[in-house]
C-alpha cells in the first residue's frame, strides 16, 4: 500500500532547496531572516541530509559546535581570522588537500563587518574564500551561510551568493509551536487550555508572526489565563506588527457593507466574491479572488469601503502605505515592503487596503528624484500581486489616476476596476441613514427625500457630517432632538467639493469613461443627476 507523502512546511521546502545548493556545491548562502534559532534548526537539518557538519560563528562566541562546545581550532572570533583560519584547515602551505569534515559555517554577525568603512579587508578574504571553494576536494567541501536581516548583499559578492528569503512560519509551524507550548503544561492544566475548535482559532490568531512571537505570545496567554485565548494572541499580534511600521492593522468596524451607504454594484461583487472562499468553492476549483481598485471622488466612501469588506470577509485588515515604507537608508525602502509582503503572505487571509496609492508610486512615472525607489516598489508590487499564492485580497484607492502607471491597471493585477461617483438620490438618503444610526438617531423621524434634495452635490462625507452638525445646532437649542430643518440649514452653508473642484471631477469622470465599471447600481442607458450636471453612465 502507498502511503500518502506528507506535506511540507514552508521551511521544510526551503530547508529542501538549502540541501540541494549544499550537495551542488555553492560555496555562499545568504540568508534573510531575523529568526536565527529557527532557520538555523532547519539548516542543520538541510545540512545534514547533505551529510555536512554544521557550525556557527558570532563576534561574541567564535566557532561553536551546535551542542555549544566551542571549536579549538579557531581561537579568535575575528570574521577575516575565522575564514583564514578555515582556509587553512583545508590546504597546507604547499597547497596539500587537509582531511576535514564536510562542513556548514553559519556565519551571524558577518553583515555588520562587510559594509561601511573598513570593510574592504573582509570583504575581500570572504570573496578569494568563496572563489576558492568550488575547487576543494569533495569530501572536504565546505559552505559559508550568512544570515542577515536583509537581502543587501555587498556588490562584491553577488556573483558568489545565493539569497534566500526564509518564510514566517506556515500554519503547520504554528501548530507545531502550539502543541510544544501545551505540552508543557502540568497534566492536570492540560485538557482545559485549548479544546479541539479552538486549536484552530488559535492557530489561525497567530499566523504571520514569526516563531519566537508566536511562542510568546501562548505562553503570555497560558500565564495570563492558564488557557488559549485568541483573542489575547490577535492583540498581540496587532501590537507586534504596529512595532514593525510597516503595516497597520485595523479594527473591523461594526455593520461590514451595511454601513457604507449606496454603492450597490460594488457590494454585490464583493458579496458573490465572498463564497469563493467556501470550501464547495475549493473543490470546485474556483480561483481565489485578487482584489479591485477604486477610484473616483474624494470622500464618497472608498476608504469605508475597505475597512467594511474586511469585516464581511471576517478576515483582518491590514493597510499598507507604499509612501511610509520608503527609508533615507539605501536598501531601506526595498527591505520594508519585502517585509510588509512576507507578512501579508503569511497571514494568508487578509483584506490588504492600499490607500491612495497614487501618491505612493507616482514617482515610478512621473521621473521622481528619489533614485529609482517608486520605481523598484511598483515592480516588486505589480509582481506580487501577479505571482502571489495567499489569500489576501487587495483594494487599492485612489482619488488621482491620471499618472498611475497603466501596468498596474491592467486585468490579472485586479479583478474589477470601479468608479465611485458623487452619490445619487437614493444613494444620499442611504448614506444619511448610516450617519444618523452612527450617531445615535437611527429611530429619528426626519424626511429623507428632502435633505436628500438639499445635499445634492454632496461627497458622503459631507453628507455625514451634517449630522453632528445639527445635533449641535439642537443642543445649543434647549438640547431637542434634530429635525429635518436642522439638517437642510446646515446643508445650506456647506459648498461641496462637486463645485470647489469641478474642474477634477469633470477630470476624473471622463479618464474612468470606458475605463471602469459604476461603483452605484444603475442600467448602461441612464443618466442621473448629480452635482447639478447630468452624468453619462456609460462607463
Amino acid at each position: 500500500m502507498t502511503e500518502t507523502p506528507k506535506t511540507l512546511s514552508r521551511g521544510q521546502k526551503v530547508a529542501a532547496d538549502v540541501s540541494a545548493l549544499l550537495r551542488a556545491r555553492a560555496p555562499l548562502i545568504w540568508i534573510v531572516t531575523r529568526e536565527e534559532a529557527r532557520v538555523e534548526a532547519f539548516i542543520a537539518e538541510a545540512a545534514k541530509s547533505a551529510k555536512y557538519l554544521t557550525r556557527t560563528w558570532d563576534v561574541a562566541q567564535g566557532v561553536m559546535e551546535l551542542d555549544g562546545r566551542k571549536d579549538p581550532r579557531f581561537q579568535d572570533p575575528d570574521p577575516g581570522t575565522t575564514l583564514n583560519t578555515l582556509r587553512s584547515l583545508i590546504v597546507d602551505e604547499r597547497g596539500n588537500w587537509k582531511k576535514i569534515d564536510r562542513s556548514v559555517l553559519i556565519m551571524r554577525d558577518m553583515p555588520v563587518w562587510l559594509n561601511g568603512q573598513g570593510a574592504a579587508l573582509v570583504q575581500r578574504t570572504l570573496r578569494n574564500l568563496v572563489r576558492w571553494l568550488p575547487g576543494v576536494p569533495r569530501d572536504g567541501a565546505q559552505a559559508i551561510v550568512i544570515l542577515s536581516p536583509n537581502g543587501d548583499v555587498p556588490p562584491e559578492l553577488t556573483n558568489h551568493a545565493t539569497v534566500i528569503d526564509w518564510p514566517l512560519p506556515d500554519r503547520s509551524e504554528i501548530a507545531a509551536i502550539l502543541d510544544a507550548a501545551l505540552d508543557a503544561l502540568p497534566d492536570d492544566v492540560k485538557p482545559d487550555a485549548c479544546s479541539t475548535d479552538m486549536r484552530e482559532i488559535a492557530i489561525d490568531a497567530a499566523v504571520g508572526l514569526s516563531g519566537e512571537e508566536a511562542g510568546a505570545c501562548y505562553a503570555r496567554s497560558l500565564v495570563t489565563t492558564r488557557k488559549i485565548d485568541p483573542v489575547l494572541i490577535v492583540g498581540e499580534k496587532k501590537r507586534i506588527i504596529a512595532r514593525e511600521k510597516v503595516l497597520e492593522w485595523y479594527d473591523p468596524i461594526p455593520g461590514g457593507l451595511d454601513a457604507v451607504g449606496g454603492l450597490d454594484n460594488v457590494k454585490d461583487w464583493l458579496v458573490a466574491r465572498k463564497t469563493a472562499y467556501s470550501t464547495e468553492a475549493r473543490e470546485y476549483g474556483l480561483p481565489l479572488p485578487k482584489g479591485i481598485f477604486v477610484g473616483g471622488v474624494s470622500g464618497c466612501g472608498k476608504s469605508l469601503l475597505a475597512k467594511a469588506v474586511a469585516t464581511d470577509f471576517e478576515v483582518p485588515l491590514l493597510r499598507m502605505d507604499l509612501g511610509a515604507l520608503k527609508g533615507k537608508f539605501v536598501g531601506e525602502s526595498e527591505g520594508n515592503l519585502r517585509k510588509a509582503l512576507k507578512v501579508i503572505e503569511a497571514i494568508g487571509r487578509c483584506v490588504v487596503w492600499l490607500d491612495e496609492v497614487e501618491k505612493a508610486l507616482q514617482g515610478a512615472t512621473s521621473g521622481s528624484a528619489d533614485g529609482g525607489v517608486s520605481a523598484d516598489a511598483l515592480g516588486t508590487v505589480l509582481t506580487w500581486m501577479q505571482e502571489r499564492q495567499g489569500g489576501a485580497f487587495v483594494i487599492a484607492t485612489a482619488n488621482e489616476v491620471e499618472n498611475l502607471p497603466p501596468e498596474l491597471l491592467r486585468k490579472g493585477r485586479f479583478d474589477e476596476m470601479f468608479f465611485v461617483d458623487l452619490p445619487t438620490e437614493i444613494e444620499r438618503r442611504s448614506v444619511l441613514k448610516a450617519a444618523l444610526r452612527a450617531n445615535g438617531r437611527g429611530k429619528v423621524k426626519i424626511d429623507e427625500a428632502a435633505v436628500a434634495r438639499a445635499t445634492d452635490g454632496f461627497t458622503g462625507a459631507e453628507i455625514a457630517a451634517i449630522v453632528p452638525d445639527a445635533l449641535y445646532l439642537a443642543f445649543a437649542d434647549k438640547a431637542r432632538e434634530i429635525t429635518t430643518a436642522d439638517l437642510t440649514a446646515v446643508a445650506k452653508k456647506i459648498v461641496p467639493l462637486s463645485q470647489t473642484a469641478a474642474e477634477k471631477v469633470t477630470k476624473l469622470r471622463n479618464w474612468f469613461k470606458g475605463r471602469a465599471r459604476l461603483a452605484t447600481r444603475q442600467t448602461a442607458d441612464e443618466a442621473v443627476k448629480v452635482g447639478g450636471t447630468k452624468v453619462d453612465l456609460d462607463l
